[in-house]
């Protein structure tokens, strides 16, 4: 064996050698990389919009996501729910939501895009405590004429189950409806509107 042999075989050995090395280190820069591009928590926090699949909330539940730091509720109403909010209109301050507690696109008693779905941010509109889902009818600590709601146990004021504030509570508004959008059948995302589809 020659000389140059050797020398050619270490020549290819370390061509090697540092090829897998230059390749480990690139892969080792592009993960983080790679990995910045997702949103931070911060900026989650500050805003990133929110996808919920809602294809296993049964009828009449309420689940819980957080979107900007907020509890933002969805709720599966009945077709007795959604009756109950019809018989309701003279029982609440602004049934028809004129004031801008909504997008713009969200319009009607209901104040959903679906009816049978609703998303209403979960702070009082008081002094923002986070009233508790009650959708039992005429329970002993709300009264005979209740008919399903959410309640603020830090100062009592009652909403609807489209987020309506009753008359004469401490609340001075319906509850926030975020924006949001349908992408399909049972996927919605919270925090951007129908057009930004």
């Amino acid at each position: 064996m020659s000389n140059g042999d050797v020398s050619q075989g270490r020549r290819r050995f370390l061509i090697g050698a540092t090829s897998v090395v230059g390749g480990v280190g690139v892969v080792g820069a592009a993960v983080p990389f790679v990995a910045s591009w997702n949103p931070s928590a911060k900026a989650e926090a500050a805003g990133a919009p929110v996808t919920v699949n809602i294809s296993k909330i049964e009828p009449g539940q309420q689940i819980t996501v957080e979107w900007r730091g907020k509890p933002v509720w969805i709720i599966r109403r009945t077709e007795q729910m959604l009756a109950n909010i019809e018989k309701l209109n003279e029982e609440v301050k602004d049934p028809n939501s004129e004031a801008p507690q909504q997008p713009p696109y969200i319009d009607g008693i209901y104040r959903a895009l679906k009816p049978e779905v609703a998303v209403l941010v979960g702070l009082c509109t008081h002094l923002g405590c986070v009233p508790s889902y009650r959708p039992e009818l005429a329970p002993e600590d709300l009264g005979e004429d209740w008919l399903g709601g959410l309640f603020c146990p830090c100062h009592g004021s009652k909403y609807d189950l489209a987020g309506r504030v009753y008359d004469a509570q401490p609340a001075p508004l319906n509850l926030e409806v975020p924006p949001y959008r349908y992408d399909d059948d049972v996927t919605l995302t919270i925090g951007l509107d129908p057009e930004a589809a």
